[in-house]
């Protein structure tokens, strides 16, 4: 797993640097080169592993990424309350005290009637009122906390450093909209039929507008099984890509949802396509070897869900909203920023 410097400001005050970019890098260039195994005297290194493994390890990987994110955000925020509290000059406990749990009122005795309502239990309310008392009371300092937090992020600064799992994804094939020398590409797995697909849709064009050239999109189609219409509509906008539309037209099916085999000759025609080249190329499948070859290639990458993203190479998973996607492409842009001004240092 690569973890890349300086990456991406998330809009919090005192500087919080987690991680070096020094040692991240040697570190990474350790685990790639280091022996695992040794079979026959042929060396296996981890880059080996990961490499012809990458199905087995990806979402492995991604897994441990997620709870290592959830760790580190409560870890943030725990620092952020004792730089709070330190500023301040009371213990952290005093300040939890003074702007949290201050601020925290206990409920009514209707309120906790109505919560008892919802519980299944034959208990009589009386029986249990204290613990929902102690409930609701953690539930609304949770809330309570989270918001504060929240607030101190806006006046903090925090760099976050720790990336998603990495591995190698070959674009040279696929569509791509966006400058050839990029300094991050963002490519992107997906099923037209695939309703997080359809909703992150939007996020992507967003990030497109925002961050010019200095990002690359490229698209690979991974149309699911359970998805009676994706396979015809992928193979649908590569035909309209031999005609110099594939965007236009990925964007057109992911507007419209309309997918039947009618409704794609329909785009084509609205896009002023060659009617017959497209109905041709979309009646004898010309381009299902070619979808059926990005499908292989996630297959062997370990992609078992779409949408699925390879930013720079690290991998995410999910209906993702524009902020995290955005965030992990702040956090490349700013890696190769200062992997840049250190090289032109070094000269």
């Amino acid at each position: 797993m690569s973890v890349l410097g300086k990456a991406v400001k998330l809009g919090l005050g005192a500087a919080l640097a987690l991680l070096s970019t020094g040692n991240i890098y040697a570190q990474t260039q350790a685990d790639d080169t280091r022996v695992v195994a040794e079979v026959g005297g042929e060396q296996v290194t981890m880059a080996d592993l990961e490499l012809e493994e990458s199905a087995k390890l990806l979402s492995a990987h991604y897994s441990y990424y997620q709870a290592q994110t959830r760790a580190l955000n409560d870890l943030i925020d725990k620092k952020l309350l004792e730089q709070k509290a330190k500023s301040e000059h009371i213990t952290l406990e005093q300040l939890i005290d003074r702007d949290i749990k201050s601020q925290v009122k206990d409920p009514s005795d209707d309120q906790m009637k109505v919560y008892y309502e919802g519980l299944e239990t034959e208990q009589p309310y009386d029986a249990v009122r204290g613990k929902i008392l102690e409930k609701i009371r953690e539930l609304r300092t949770n809330k309570a906390q989270a918001a504060y937090v929240a607030a101190l992020r806006t006046q903090s600064t925090v760099y976050v450093t720790l990336a998603p799992p990495r591995t190698n994804v070959d674009t040279a094939n696929a569509p791509t909209v966006g400058p050839k020398n990029a300094t991050v590409t963002v490519v992107e797995f997906a099923d037209y039929e695939c309703p997080y697909c359809q909703k992150v849709a939007a996020a992507m064009k967003q990030l497109q507008t925002d961050l010019g050239d200095r990002v690359a999109f490229a698209y690979k189609d991974f149309p699911l099984p359970m998805h009676a219409r994706a396979e015809k509509a992928a193979e649908a906008s590569r035909c309209a890509g031999e005609q110099g539309k594939f965007w236009e037209f990925h964007d057109e099916l992911f507007a419209t949802k309309e997918l039947d085999t009618n409704e794609l000759k329909e785009h084509a025609r609205t896009l002023k396509l060659d009617e017959a080249k497209f109905d041709q190329c979309l009646d004898t499948g010309a381009e299902a070897a070619v979808v059926d070859r990005d499908r292989k290639e996630g297959i062997k990458l370990g992609i078992t869900g779409t949408p699925s993203f390879f930013i720079n190479g690290h991998f995410l998973s999910g209906a993702l909203d524009y902020a995290s996607l955005r965030q992990i492409v702040e956090q490349q842009l700013a890696a190769k920023s200062q992997t840049a001004t250190a090289s032109a240092g070094s000269k």
